[in-house]
């Protein structure tokens, strides 16, 4: 997973760029960097840990009111400071910074039509692409996404759009001057509780003075402002030595929170899982699941507790390849998806594909 912070603000926003990504650790990567506005763009990227890249930052003095942070996860390109985030398109009369979560389907041919253009790339990554692009018109992107976006000629300002991959927008305290976009609540909790999450489709923009939230039919639109109840310590390492360990050691109470509702119940109601899953599950002639990496590891313990406990027929599918080839679609199929994270770019896509 990949993970992004953005902000505006009247006061530095380098510490709160680099607190923010330190919070997002938990998601796993390889690679890290800032973008900050204060006259020109400057960039600061780092291969390693985000310590890494607070140091590079610190020596290099940065210092501005308006930036972008990302922490990245190879999937197109090595674990190099060149592939690393934000990319920029630096052509002509304009400066522009993207950050990106998530997976251009379509940066190819984009990349060569781009190339026809003049446009010089630096990276293997699709996400340049998306700089380019937004350097000449932006609605061509194919595949999941969430970009947060910075440009010298409009400076005050960061401009986020998400499709498929999540995106939040976190508003400042009332006079503070200051707003927010994160991947991830727990990113802003050192200067916001309160956010708002995108839809599929919008795109925002923030500044010192407010925000603005356009919608997938280019109407204006409001989202609901809710007041996170995230606990601090369910983002701090403490005293574990990794992030994989702290959850490893949280799953007993995880389970326990899970089941509370039911602990004491001798059956377990169809209610639970939605209105609609009675009269879904008493239909459900066999079961498909589909998930990536540990996630398929754990549908593989699910497959033999369904077909022992519940006596259902079930397949278990890699997400990633789901799509790619030729699956037979039976129907009374129940499809279930398993993700970590709840933003897996694949299981995501598998979704969309069978629906």
């Amino acid at each position: 997973m990949c993970g992004i912070v953005g902000a505006v603000s009247q006061r530095n926003v380098v510490p709160i760029l680099i607190e923010g990504l330190l919070k997002l650790e938990y998601r796993g990567y390889d690679s890290a960097g800032i973008a900050i506005l204060n006259g020109d763009l400057k960039r600061v990227r780092s291969v390693g840990r985000v310590a890494d890249l607070r140091k590079k930052t610190d020596e290099a003095g940065s210092d501005a009111v308006t930036g972008i942070a990302h922490t990245r996860w190879a999937t197109h390109g090595l674990v190099t400071e060149d592939n690393a985030h934000p990319h920029a398109s630096l052509g002509g009369d304009h400066q522009i910074c993207v950050v990106h979560n998530g997976i251009i389907e379509n940066h190819v041919p984009l990349r060569e039509r781009l190339r026809g253009q003049g446009y010089v790339f630096t990276s293997e990554t699709d996400t340049e692409v998306v700089a380019h692009l937004v350097h000449s018109y932006v609605s061509e992107l194919e595949g999941a996404y969430a970009v947060a976006v910075i440009s010298r000629e409009e400076p005050n300002t960061v401009v986020g759009s998400r499709k498929g991959s999540p995106l939040l927008l976190g508003v400042g305290n009332e006079g503070s001057g200051e707003n927010f976009l994160a991947s991830d609540t727990s990113a802003l909790l050192q200067v916001t509780r309160h956010v708002a999450y995108l839809e599929e489709g919008d795109v925002v923009e923030i500044r010192t003075d407010g925000y603005r939230i356009i919608d997938a039919d280019d109407q204006p639109v409001t989202r609901p402002i809710i007041e996170s109840q995230l606990s601090a310590d369910a983002v701090e390492l403490g005293n574990y030595d990794h992030y994989m360990q702290k959850e490893t050691f949280e799953q007993p109470g995880a389970i326990a929170n899970t089941l509370e509702m039911v602990i004491n119940a001798k059956t377990l109601s169809a209610g639970l899982f939605g209105a609609e899953a009675e009269a879904i599950f008493s239909r459900s002639k066999r079961i498909l699941i589909l998930a990536c990496g540990t996630s398929f590891h754990a549908a593989m313990v699910a497959k033999y507790w369904l077909e022992s406990i519940a006596a259902i027929p079930t397949n278990v599918e890699i997400a990633s390849e789901y799509r790619y080839r030729d699956s037979v679609a039976e129907p009374d199929t129940l499809l279930v998806t398993v993700s970590q994270s709840g933003e897996t770019a694949d299981t995501l896509a598998a979704l969309a594909h069978a629906k």
